[in-house]
């Protein structure tokens, strides 16, 4: 196998915004041939991690999936003149904390949530395949709503409920711009807690009114986020998939559909796109979904 992050390819979908974007290499694996959270939850469907930079200054969104690849972004910054660098996690998910050893002399801002459950899961964490030890934690927290600024550049951190119950928004107002973390996905979401979905629900639908014209999600098709991103759209696809997985309570024939049946419409209008190893997401989703039903 290749070294870790020797295949992460660095792209500018916007001036001042960068994109460290890694995986979706049909045959290729990163860390191991054995199964493992890094290669067949992050690296096979692919993984972004993204950096704000203006001046000395530069903002990181999510510290990617390994040290080296930490390390690549860091150096990255620095080489474009970057001496004042903080961080931002989207949430506290393995594929997004992973990297931030590298940064641990500098700010790293989460909201309160991401800290707790950080906190909470730290032996998990810690004790994975692969594992992150030490795991460092933010050292900045906020509740709600954060302004920054990078430079000239306005930055806005906003919590939201969808995917994780801890996530933060990075938007760039000025731009109408919108980095996702794990909140929108491409094709579709992966369901990390189940119990949540009308939460979740409850949060795409105030996401659409928010004055976003462009998305970069961390999980996404890379020809996409080269040509600056996802419309709004993506935030309807969400809600219509997130919205279909809850009529499984009293229409579990929707089971048997393959994913490209269960949100054929989104498919056929081109708003999402097809990724076959997603096949085994939707499927995953759904076993978990009904799990829950029957436990409730």
């Amino acid at each position: 196998m290749p070294p870790l992050g020797s295949t992460m390819r660095v792209h500018q979908p916007y001036p001042g915004v960068l994109a460290f974007y890694d995986g979706r290499i049909d045959g290729a694996r990163a860390y191991s041939d054995a199964p493992n959270w890094l290669d067949d939850g992050a690296y096979s469907l692919g993984v972004c991690s993204y950096a704000i930079v203006s001046g000395d200054e530069a903002l990181v969104y999510d510290t990617s999936i390994s040290l080296p690849h930490a390390r690549i972004i860091r150096k990255t910054l620095e080489d474009l003149g970057a001496s004042n660098i903080r961080v931002v996690l989207s949430h506290w998910h393995v594929d997004h904390v992973a990297g931030n050893e590298v940064f641990a002399d500098c700010e790293i801002i989460a909201n309160e949530l991401t800290l707790q459950a950080m906190s909470a899961n730290r032996d998990r964490l810690e004790n994975d395949n692969p594992p992150i030890k030490p795991l460092i934690m933010p050292n900045s927290t906020f509740e709600t709503e954060l302004n920054l600024e990078v430079g000239d550049i306005d930055v806005e951190l906003r919590h939201v409920d969808i995917h994780s119950h801890d996530g933060t928004m990075l938007i760039l107002p000025q731009r109408k711009l919108m980095l996702a973390g794990d909140a929108l996905e491409e094709p579709i979401t992966y369901v990390a807690e189940p119990k949540r979905l009308e939460h979740h629900l409850r949060d795409l639908e105030r996401m659409a009114t928010w004055d976003i014209e462009k998305i970069l999600p961390n999980h996404g098709a890379e020809e996409m986020i080269i040509a600056v991103g996802y419309g709004p759209e993506l935030i309807a696809a969400t809600r219509n998939y997130v919205t279909k997985l809850l009529r499984l309570r009293h229409e579990p024939e929707l089971a048997k559909q393959e994913l490209r049946t269960f949100v054929a419409e989104d498919f056929v209008a081109g708003v999402i796109s097809y990724y076959a190893p997603y096949e085994s997401v939707h499927a995953r989703n759904v076993s978990v979904i009904l799990k829950g039903f029957e436990e409730a």
